[in-house]
């Protein structure tokens, strides 16, 4: 099944700015925001350190790191973070489990004073991760609230995501991926027979960077047919991991870490042109393949302003995702990008 409407196509990326019901409520009451996307969750939640999982915005041209932040500050004055287009972080997971997440679902639409036709029609894109089995068990609980609200759920699996130490990214994998891909379309091959409300499955990619990661992928995605992939839509992509900041000094790293060395994931800025090829390629080698031409995809990477936006449209993203921009400038910023696309399109 496709991804569900999605108007206007602009949403938040899974990241700490949608960790609480406060972050959702706001994301969901904007209403330059088609759909809302959660922090990603486990079945039993991440287990949170101030100390050691934090993030930073920077100067993406002199790569000068602002004081490092946790997870639960609240988006700062635009002005504070005017040339820190970039943001490098060292978090994991939500520390709010699964169950928790899909109970605020119908919180925020019962608080929401957007007109009742948009507030009962809003997606959700659950974001999960964890082995496949408990991905599968995320799949059937997402289905199971899927029959309690209006409001279409999305299932976004998280398979990218690079600062879990001594776990790599599943989706860097061939055989990885496979695993989880197999487990899910024996799931909806039996869904199918059952009938029943359905959820529109997606994967979160990491940042590719040569050929035969793509190809893995798409080799993945091919071999999970049964008889159909069940990969409805691809969010490409997730921080570039490996990477490192430095403070003032030069000296030491501008953010902890579990391991001290402060490497994490870099977004934003930076990340754009290597999100916009993601995007690019990734919709070609789809297209490649006809049993694959109904997977959309969800650009994400380094949009802050409607241009960036319209750049991500172009290469083939359905809908685009917004993260280090909303953590700059706060919620303001999807009106602020869509009233720039509009002028564009004009």
């Amino acid at each position: 099944m496709p991804l569900p409407l999605i108007s206007p196509p602009l949403i938040n990326s899974s990241n700490p700015w949608a960790t609480t019901l406060e972050d959702l409520q706001t994301i969901f009451d904007c209403p330059q925001t088609g759909a809302v996307t959660t922090r990603t969750s486990l079945l039993k939640g991440f287990e949170h350190d101030d100390h050691i999982h934090q993030y930073t915005f920077f100067d993406a041209q002199g790569t000068q790191a602002k004081a490092p932040t946790t997870s639960y500050t609240s988006p700062q004055a635009a002005e504070d973070h005017e040339n820190a287009t970039g943001s490098l972080n060292t978090l994991g997971y939500s520390p709010v489990p699964l169950k928790t997440y899909l109970a605020m679902i119908a919180r925020v639409v019962a608080d929401s004073k957007l007109p009742e036709d948009v507030r009962s029609t809003k997606p959700f894109i659950i974001s999960v991760t964890g082995s496949a089995d408990a991905v599968l068990q995320c799949y059937r609980l997402i289905r199971s609230t899927q029959r309690t609200v209006s409001n279409p759920l999305c299932m976004e699996i998280n398979l990218s995501c690079p600062n879990i130490p001594s776990k790599p990214p599943p989706a860097y994998s061939e055989a990885s991926l496979t695993e989880y891909l197999t487990v899910l379309a024996d799931e909806k091959a039996r869904e199918a027979k059952d009938g029943g409300m359905k959820v529109a499955i997606g994967i979160k990619t990491p940042p590719y960077t040569y050929h035969n990661q793509f190809r893995s992928l798409i080799s993945a995605l091919l071999a999970s047919q049964k008889p159909t992939c069940p990969v409805d839509f691809i969010t490409a992509t997730n921080t570039l991991g490996s990477c490192l900041l430095l403070d003032g000094a030069g000296s030491a790293p501008a953010i902890n870490s579990a391991s001290g060395a402060g490497i994490g994931g870099l977004a934003g800025t930076p990340l754009h042109p290597l999100a916009l090829g993601n995007v690019r390629t990734i919709s070609s080698m789809l297209n490649e393949h006809e049993a694959l031409h109904g997977i959309d995809i969800i650009g994400i990477g380094g949009v802050s302003d409607g241009a960036g936006f319209h750049r991500m449209r172009s290469v083939g993203a359905k809908a685009v995702g917004v993260g280090t921009a909303l953590g700059r400038r706060g919620v303001g910023v999807f009106g602020e990008i869509w009233e720039h696309e509009k002028l564009l399109a004009a």
